[in-house]
């Protein structure tokens, strides 16, 4: 799998694989402070935590039966992801790298949100 869905790297599990995590997709946001302020602008803390609720939320109003393939995980200033198969790890991308690729894009949809909505 192409691996330019930047912030996401994905990483194949392969001989480490279980039949739930085949697939790893992590965001490292300890060196993206463009990230955070454009959480935080929205009111949001821009943690790991809150780019799994956010992602959680996109999947469950786009793709809500791709949750049964995903499991989402944030803490500090990490995001990951882990999917069941390829396919999977696939949709997860070409759904939410439109969103989180660019500041921009991010921004836009940041916008349309209510932080009274989240907890991060």
């Amino acid at each position: 799998m192409a691996n330019s869905y930047a912030p996401f790297v994905v990483y194949d599990l392969q001989e480490n694989a279980t039949p739930e995590r085949k697939y790893r997709i992590v965001v490292d946001l300890s060196e993206m402070d463009d990230y955070y302020n454009v959480f935080e602008k929205h009111g949001y803390s821009g943690s790991g935590a809150s780019w799994a609720e956010h992602i959680e939320t996109i999947l469950e109003e786009h793709a809500p039966e791709l949750l049964d393939h995903v499991e989402l995980a944030g803490e500090g200033e990490i995001f990951r992801a882990y999917t069941d198969s390829r396919s999977s790890a696939e949709q997860f991308l070409r759904l939410l790298h439109p969103i989180f690729g660019d500041l921009d894009s991010l921004n836009k949809y940041l916008s349309q949100t209510d932080p009274g909505d989240f907890f991060e």
